[in-house]
């Protein structure tokens, strides 16, 4: 029996997302997942110090974010493989966060949908706007 839900969200702009569970049952943790193909404007800065940078916000955004339904606590994994990165070159992002409940609630109303897809779209807005690097892109080419 499957236990798992995923829900997608409507892209926003060129970046898809979505948020998921791996038990709807016993709830403990809510995923999100945001991915996209990045192209960045200058191939001479260093990519790490944007990416820890960027995770370093996403996680103190998510600190500030209020929530009643979530732990300040989480897991932030931004996967942005920065070796090799080019100025005309689009290299795959994707960020994984997982987000700790404090009470059991469902995945699937249209309350958490708006909750969830606010935060999304908030963490793309004001954690993911460095120009240097996050130009999204909807595919490779």
């Amino acid at each position: 029996m499957k236990l798992g839900r995923y829900i997608p969200l409507d892209d926003y702009g060129d970046v898809k997302i979505g948020y998921g569970t791996i038990d709807h049952k016993n709830l403990k943790t809510i995923y999100i997942k945001i991915n996209s193909w990045l192209s960045p404007n200058d191939d001479k800065i260093d990519f790490d110090k944007i990416v820890r940078g960027s995770q370093n916000k996403i996680k103190k955004h998510i600190r500030e974010f209020g929530s009643t339904l979530f732990r300040p606590e989480s897991i932030v994994d931004l996967d942005i493989r920065t070796k090799g990165i080019k100025k005309e070159k689009r290299s795959f992002m994707n960020l994984e966060l997982t987000l700790y409940v404090l009470e059991h609630f469902d995945v699937k109303s249209k309350p958490t949908k708006k909750l969830l897809n606010g935060l999304i779209t908030d963490i793309i807005d004001k954690c993911l706007t460095d120009d240097l690097l996050f130009n999204f892109n909807r595919n490779k080419k």
